[in-house]
C-alpha cells in the first residue's frame, strides 16, 4: 500500500458496513484498514457469530458489530439499511462481498438453483446497494465497494450462470456509480481473478490467482485514491480480458474449456 493510502486512512476513524460479513476478502480488507487506522465494522450476515469471529481473528482491535442480514430478504433491505445508517452513521465505506460461488454452474443446474444464484449474486445485492446509495447521497459522501469477478467479463460454458449473475451486478454497480457521481459518492467495482480462499477450497487455481490479502490491498488503495473506478486484481487481467472479449466464440470455447 502506498504512503498516500496510509495517510488518508489514518486521518479519521472509518465506519464500514460489510454486506456478506463472512467473506475472506472482506476480512482481509478490514484487517488492512485496521493496520493503518481505527475501524468500526458492522458485519451484516446470516451467521453473525461466524462473521464476527472471522473478522476478530483477521483484525484484532477492530470495533465489531454483528447484524443479521440475508441478501435474499429483499423486502427488508430498505429498513435494514436505514436502521444501520441511523444507528451507526455516517457510514464511510460499504463493502458488498455477498455472493454464491458457481464453479461448473451451467446447464446441469436446476431452474430453482439458477434462480437462487441470480438472486444471491445480482438482484439481492443490487436492491441493498440501491438503498445504500440513497442514504449516502443524502449525506453527501461515502464509498461503495462491489466485489465483482473476472467471470463476469465473458461467460464461460462451465459457469455461465455464475458469470452472468456477476456481470449483472457489475453493470448495475457501474451505472450506479454514474448516477451518484455528482453527489459525493464513489462506487468502486473490483474484478479479481481466481482468489485462493475458503470459498475456492478444492478447486484448481486458475492463472493469475491471488490471495484475499492481495485483493484487499488493491481495494484499500482504490478507496484512498478516491473516485469511482474499476479495479482488476491483478491489474494485468484488464487488458487481457479486453482481448478475450473480442475473441471469436469458437476460439473462446477452446481457451476457456472447462475452467
Amino acid at each position: 500500500m502506498g504512503v498516500r493510502a496510509e495517510v488518508d486512512l489514518m486521518s479519521t476513524r472509518s465506519t464500514v458496513l460489510v454486506l456478506g460479513g463472512g467473506s475472506d476478502i472482506a476480512a482481509a480488507t478490514v484487517a488492512t484498514m485496521q493496520r493503518v487506522g481505527q475501524v468500526r465494522v458492522i458485519a451484516a450476515a446470516r451467521d453473525t457469530d461466524a462473521a464476527i469471529a472471522g473478522l476478530a481473528m483477521a483484525a484484532p482491535g477492530a470495533d465489531l458489530i454483528g447484524r443479521r442480514w440475508d441478501a435474499l430478504d429483499v423486502a427488508h433491505h430498505e429498513s435494514f439499511v436505514n436502521d444501520v445508517f441511523d444507528r451507526y452513521g455516517p457510514i464511510d465505506v460499504v463493502l458488498c462481498a455477498v455472493g454464491q460461488l458457481g464453479h461448473h454452474a451451467g446447464v446441469s443446474m436446476a431452474a430453482v438453483d439458477v434462480d437462487a444464484m441470480v438472486r444471491a449474486n445480482f438482484s439481492g445485492p443490487a436492491a441493498a446497494l440501491s438503498a445504500v446509495a440513497r442514504r449516502m447521497v443524502r449525506h453527501g459522501s461515502g464509498t461503495i465497494v462491489v466485489l465483482s469477478s473476472v467471470a463476469g467479463a465473458r461467460a464461460r460454458r462451465s459457469n455461465y450462470v455464475y458469470g452472468s449473475s456477476k456481470a449483472g451486478l457489475d453493470a448495475f454497480a457501474q451505472g450506479l456509480g454514474d448516477a451518484v457521481s455528482k453527489d459525493g459518492v464513489d462506487v468502486i467495482v473490483v474484478r479479481p481473478g481466481f482468489v485462493r480462499s475458503k470459498m475456492t477450497t478444492g478447486l484448481d487455481p486458475a492463472p493469475f490467482s491471488r490471495t484475499p490479502n492481495e485483493v484487499a490491498a488493491a481495494v484499500v488503495e482504490a478507496i484512498a485514491a478516491g473516485g469511482s473506478r474499476i479495479v482488476w486484481v491483478p491489474s494485468t487481467l484488464g487488458p487481457l480480458m479486453g482481448l478475450m472479449r473480442v475473441t471469436p466464440r469458437s476460439i473462446w470455447r477452446r481457451i476457456a474449456a472447462d475452467r
